[in-house]
């Protein structure tokens, strides 16, 4: 976004005074967004970083029920979980919500056995109403071989398979924020809150600075809505400088790793050695998703980073079930690490019985603080924090009506098809794959449709004449240099971070961190956004210059990948 698009933001967020300001960009702040333009209301959205830059970029990527919150009876989690997954998965975004089959191999000793495990599936499928993507089915220690070969054989009892659903949750959330637009909402990245104003007792608006340009400005709303994930209390201290803390910050890393090097052809359940705790090692095209931990952080949410333990812990559950992998750290590609901004509980609980569920914080002076949640359920989380914000605005203005939610009705942009009749937006996808010319092969078609959604047909028009914009970034990876493009000119992307970390991840993708695509990708962000020789050469120099202090942290060396003791200019 250039400096005069940003300029026009700016002016539109100073002038008016909104019905809600929404702080924070990720997925909950951007639903609860998208939900409130959809009903009528005049809504901003402000995020300090990017879009999606803390917890919404940094998960598990699971669309899923929630099987492991049967262990603690958290059925009407599972229920909502469930319900949002399929509606997500059919009608909601179809593009980037994709069935994956899961393997829950059970071992000798392992608390839960097959006979425990089956039934807590059948409760599963039962609270998904039965309309999963197919019942589960238990498999013996020979079929479970049959099917997952390098799984370790030693002491395995057998394996449960069953359905849950993938997606790309930088792109989920991007799609929400860009439908709030569509809507009508106002909404503007790297802009960070700096004061809560009031009127008399009550908050009447915001102070922000403006990350890129440096210029400082007043967003005046009648109702608030702080919806920062980990900077949550940070935000609420903004209101109430003494109040209570009311997160628990958990810690989850996740790495990736060669596939063929694990040998999975499933999405696997795996127990930590070290713990006993749940986690997965999840097929992505041709590498491994390993993830996630589960530990208590104390420090700065922006410091949040992978270390050496983290990624030894991770490591020792993966060579534990898939004996022949003998993964070292020298074959991690790339390692990220989130946040999760639990509820603290009021009895002492480990970070993995503390429950996801979110909690909405009211304080006197009118702000609204969303606590917890998960990915899945962000729909419905929005709606009710949605339907508080209109309960008051109709308060301070009886006379004033407000549509009913319809986020469970209109599907994202990627999947609103024109002619639905015609087998909605998978009789689309078909149409658009036979259809698309020959110099734009097959793969790189379905890798479009399932980023962009409907989007994906202007992109091939484009690529069939321009080879160029048709190169991969790098070697290896689907993503190519017109979605650069795309990502500065209509996906509001302004630092080399924002393209390389969450437009296209190739940050935690590729063995180098995306340092060497960073001067080609500075060259197609500064022609879109006007960037001068020198701006573009300091842009890439900060991000590689990040990669270098990444790998630091979690104690690899970045030698070997031209990113030390050098400048970019």
């Amino acid at each position: 976004m250039s400096d005069g698009r940003r300029a026009a933001l700016a002016e539109a967020l100073a002038k008016p005074a909104f019905d809600l300001l929404v702080i924070g960009g990720g997925i909950n702040g951007a639903g609860i967004a998208r939900d409130a333009a959809m009903r009528g209301l005049r809504v901003a959205l402000v995020e300090q970083g990017d879009f999606a830059s803390g917890t919404s970029s940094k998960s598990s990527k699971l669309i899923h029920g929630g099987l492991r919150y049967l262990e603690n009876y958290e059925f009407a989690l599972v229920l909502e979980s469930s319900r949002e997954r399929d509606h997500l998965r059919r009608h909601l975004a179809p593009h980037l919500v994709h069935p994956m089959p899961f393997v829950f191999p059970v071992f000798r000793g392992d608390p839960v056995g097959r006979l425990r495990l089956s039934a807590g599936l059948w409760v599963y499928d039962g609270l998904s109403a039965f309309r999963n993507i197919a019942r589960h089915r238990s498999w013996g220690h020979r079929t479970t071989l049959r099917h997952e070969p390098q799984l370790r054989a030693d002491g395995l009892r057998g394996a449960m398979h069953y359905y849950d659903c993938w997606t790309d949750d930088a792109r989920l959330t991007l799609e929400t924020v860009q439908s709030a637009v569509g809507e009508g909402a106002v909404a503007c990245n790297h802009l960070g809150v700096t004061e809560l104003l009031r009127d008399g007792g009550h908050l009447s608006g915001a102070r922000v600075t403006d990350r890129v340009t440096g210029a400082s400005f007043t967003i005046a709303a009648r109702q608030f809505v702080n919806a920062t994930g980990p900077w949550l209390d940070r935000v609420r201290r903004l209101d109430e400088p003494t109040g209570k803390p009311v997160l628990r910050l958990t810690k989850g890393v996740h790495i990736i790793v060669p596939r063929d090097r694990v040998g999975n052809h499933n999405a696997i359940v795996l127990r930590a050695p070290r713990d006993g705790r749940v986690m997965f090692a999840i097929p992505w095209e041709d590498q491994t998703m390993i993830g996630t931990t589960d530990t208590d952080y104390e420090a700065r949410p922006e410091d949040v980073a992978a270390d050496a333990d983290d990624v030894r812990y991770l490591l020792d559950a993966v060579n534990a079930y898939f004996p022949a992998a003998r993964l070292g750290e020298a074959d991690v590609i790339g390692a990220y690490a989130g946040l999760r901004p639990l509820v603290a509980p009021a009895e002492t609980a480990s970070p993995s019985e503390t429950s996801r569920e979110e909690e909405i914080f009211e304080s006197a002076a009118g702000l609204l603080s969303l606590g917890g949640g998960k990915l899945t359920t962000y729909r419905r989380v929005a709606e009710k924090v949605v339907d508080r914000v209109v309960a008051r605005l109709q308060v301070l203005d009886p006379e004033r009506r407000f549509g009913a939610c319809r986020t469970g009705e209109v599907p994202l942009p990627g999947a609103r098809v024109d002619d639905p009749d015609r087998g909605g937006f998978r009789g689309f996808a078909k149409r658009v794959r036979t259809s698309a010319p020959s110099t734009v092969d097959d793969g790189l078609v379905r890798h479009l449709l399932h980023r962009y959604g409907i989007a994906a047909r202007e992109l091939i028009a484009a690529l069939a004449g321009d080879p160029a914009a048709a190169r991969p970034l790098v070697s290896g990876l689907p993503y190519r240099r017109i979605e650069v493009t795309r990502a500065a000119d209509t996906e509001m992307a302004v630092t080399l971070d924002d393209v390389l970390r969450r437009r296209v991840p190739v940050s935690f993708r590729h063995a180098d961190g995306g340092a060497e695509a960073a001067p080609d990708v500075g060259a197609l962000m500064g022609a879109v956004l006007g960037w001068s020789p020198t701006e573009t050469a300091e842009a890439v120099e900060r991000y590689r210059s990040g990669v270098v202090e990444e790998r630091q942290r979690r104690g690899e060396p970045s030698a070997g990948l031209g990113l030390d003791s050098r400048r970019w200019a």
